[in-house]
């Protein structure tokens, strides 16, 4: 019922109504941010990506998962709340060897998977969605000694806005392919509350990135923000 109420799943829904899911051929680039091009790809992941396990929490249609299997011999999961979401990513690359979709909760998987992993990413998917306390320390669990953790969120500061003083989650809302606009609740921190809540969980915070657009908008739109596993 969860996933069925989620804004995802009437994301995925309005795209699947608009156009058939079909085979796709993975993007050339891993993006980070909604505008393609903007700052790093799937480098910040590691050097050597082949034959590495990859786990994305909150894989939408699958891009990003399909661009590490094809275009870096990685052996890519994708983990997406919404199952016709899921159903849209295996429609898109089931056929890129190396690349596997599975429908679920992101803490869920994490918590009942005995599988560790080289590296564990989000773009604008689980991580500021799920209650860090909870989700870094699972993810925690599950990398490789020295595995990395990146994840891209919307940046707390843009469009004017401010990070959060707090550790509670303030409502925000995403826009759907109808532009209409669904309620959610998101964890909107800067770098300085991200890195504590990193280092309880076990993971050293290494690196901020804030993205934007050159000319679309004034203020930076993602933060994409990386840790190692201690």
């Amino acid at each position: 019922m969860l996933a069925q109420t989620s804004p995802w799943h009437a994301h995925a829904a309005q795209r699947l109504a608009a156009t058939a899911a079909h085979a796709l051929t993975p993007p050339a680039r891993m993006e980070w941010s909604t505008h393609r091009g903007l700052g790093p790809g799937a480098e910040i992941l590691g050097r050597n990506l082949r034959g590495k396990h990859l786990l994305e929490l909150g894989c939408g249609p699958g891009h990003n998962t399909a661009h590490l299997a094809q275009h870096h011999q990685a052996r890519a999961t994708g983990v997406d709340l919404a199952g016709l979401q899921v159903h849209r990513a295996r429609s898109h690359y089931g056929h890129i060897g190396g690349s596997t979709f599975t429908a679920g909760h992101a803490l869920h998987h994490l918590q009942a998977t005995g599988q560790t992993f080289d590296a564990i990413y989000s773009v604008f998917g689980a991580v500021g969605l799920v209650a860090p306390e909870l989700l870094l320390a699972a993810i925690s669990r599950r990398l490789v000694p020295d595995g990395v953790l990146a994840f891209s969120v919307p940046h707390p500061g843009r469009a004017g806005r401010h990070p959060s003083t707090d550790d509670q989650p303030r409502e925000d809302h995403v826009t759907l392919p109808n532009r209409t606009r669904r309620p959610i609740d998101r964890w909107e921190f800067d770098t300085h509350r991200w890195a504590p809540h990193l280092s309880r969980a076990g993971l050293l915070f290494t690196s901020a990135i804030e993205l934007r657009h050159p000319h679309l908008d004034p203020w930076p739109t993602t933060l994409l923000t990386t840790a190692r596993k201690r």
